[in-house]
Formats: structure tokens, sequence, C-alpha cells
């Protein structure tokens, strides 16, 4: 019988002062690689709108498709937490969030994320109430690139900095189980982490988080775009997906990574 990794275990690993392992997976395969080697959290993202349907952005994911991704993985899982992104568009209407999550949730997601700030604390609220865990993912939320007008770093000045930190506590008072943050500086990143009570995960947010994540096929080496700078190829010294894979858990686990090259200042 495999022993799951829950929400009320990683939480005490983060309060015992170690920091947690997240990759995305998208199939059966990756998922039960992931988790067998030790991986905390598996994130099945919209993300799979690009690495794996060729997509521009993350915006054509539907609900069926991460419906679709998110079964395959928990076939696979090996004792991870599941953790499931929302796709756009369905979480708008608590009537809609509510639907959409729960749909997820049979899936086989033990978590959902959503993208947004303190504007979503409604929707937090009806999840929790619902038993359903959540994650919020501030920063760089890639739903809302046409909005941002690109990929970029977001809360470099102080008053984007301050609400980032406001929308943070909003949220987890509202019952978030998780924040994600992506494309942050460093600084900011530290002092969310600081500000509140569950775990913080990072992208491209420092070292300074409770979690790491990133995209598989970035951390693979196998994707053909130019990696993003919070990107580190663990391919590129090792032979074979689970050496790769095992660095990648001991260099977050120790501290390693990420190294400033893959931080925003």
């Amino acid at each position: 019988m495999v022993k799951m990794k829950t929400l009320t275990a990683l939480k005490q690993q983060v309060a015992d002062g170690n920091k947690l392992t997240v990759l995305t997976a998208y199939d059966a395969t990756f998922a039960h690689r992931f988790s067998s080697l030790g991986v905390d959290i598996i994130l099945v993202g919209d993300s799979l709108g690009m690495v794996i349907q060729g997509q521009d952005s993350t915006l054509p994911v539907t609900m069926e498709d991460m419906q679709y991704h998110m079964t395959a993985v928990a076939r696979g899982n090996q004792g991870a937490l599941l953790m499931a992104d929302m796709p756009f568009n369905s979480y708008g209407t608590l009537e809609q969030c509510l639907a959409n999550a729960g749909r997820l949730m049979q899936a086989g997601a033990h978590v959902v994320k959503l993208e947004g700030g303190a504007w979503l604390a409604d929707q937090v609220v009806a999840l929790s109430r619902a038993g359903i865990p959540t994650c919020l993912h501030l920063g760089l939320t890639p739903q809302s690139v046409n909005k941002f007008g690109g990929y970029k770093v977001q809360g470099r000045d102080d008053q984007a900095a301050q609400q980032m930190i406001n929308d943070a506590i909003t949220l987890v008072e509202a019952g978030a189980d998780f924040i994600l943050l992506e494309c942050v500086p460093s600084a900011l990143a530290k002092a969310i982490t600081e500000a509140v009570s569950v775990p913080v995960i990072g992208i491209g947010a420092g070292k300074d988080t409770d979690a790491q994540v990133l995209v598989c096929y970035d951390m693979l080496g196998l994707t053909t775009h130019r990696l993003p700078r919070f990107v580190k190829n663990y391919m590129a010294d090792n032979t074979n997906l689970d050496a790769a894979v095992s660095q990648y858990i001991d260099e977050v686990r120790s501290g390693a990574f990420p190294a400033p090259e893959h931080s925003y200042e």
C-alpha cells in the first residue's frame, strides 16, 4: 500500500524547516517516476498547453484537457500530493469555480490552483467550505499574459510589492493552503513567505520560499524554447532522468537551488 503525502504532513515538514520539492507532470509514466523518486508535490499544470499541445500560451487549455491529464497522473502516482491548475476562465463565478474544482478533485487532485489576488477570496472561502484545498498563484500569472503585455517579473516597485503581500495575507486568511510565487524579486518572496502561515512555493522567486517548482520538460532540457532564467537544466550533468530528478530534489532540500543566477533582485 502506497503511503500518500498529505497536506498536514507537508505543512509539518515545512514547520520542521524542510523544503518541499514540486515538479509538473502530465501523464502516468512521469508521475510514477517522479513520485517514486520522492518528489513531494506533482503539479498538473496548464503549462501542458505549451509543452504538450504546442500552444503559444496556457489560455487554450480546457477543463476537459485538465481532467484527462489529471486522471492519467493520478493513475501513475506513488504517494505525491497532487495539485491541478484551474484553467483560464474556469473560476470566474462561485458556481463555476465550485463545479470545475469538483471535477478536478474527482479526477484525482488533492489541491486546486487558481491564479489571482485578493479578488479571489470569495472563491477560496467557498472552496474551503466545500473541502477543497487551494493554492493561490501570485506574481507572474500566465493566464494574464495579455494583461501584463508579456512574461515579465512582477512586484518590482514598492506599491506592487506591498499589494502582493496584502493579497497573500488576505488569501491565506480566506483559507488558502498554499501560495505560489512566480517571477518576483527574491526579497519580496522572502517577505511574503515570512508574512503568511502556509507553505510558499517559488518559481523564479529566490531561495527563501518553502518549496520550489519547475516544469519537468524545462529541468530535463527537453524544451525547444529558450529556458527562463529561473530554470536549471538538470540533464546537463546527468545521463538519465532518475539522476537528474534526484539531483533536483537534493539541491532544493539543501538550498543549493535556486542559486542567485536563477533569481531576480
